[in-house]
């Protein structure tokens, strides 16, 4: 999720596109919090890992 938002992050500001720059902030911020749950030892949906 964390790659995803800043291929979005790079696309949207290379063609000044404020949609993409806007979601891939957002994945960014939530993939961060996701990682630091987990990483915690938190379960995140539910599951204390996704495999």
């Amino acid at each position: 999720m964390i790659l995803l938002g800043l291929v979005l992050l790079i696309i949207g500001m290379v063609t000044s596109i404020g949609f993409l720059w806007t979601v891939g902030a957002v994945l960014v911020a939530v993939g961060a919090l996701l990682w630091v749950l987990g990483s915690v030892g938190r379960a995140v949906g539910g599951r204390r890992h996704y495999w």
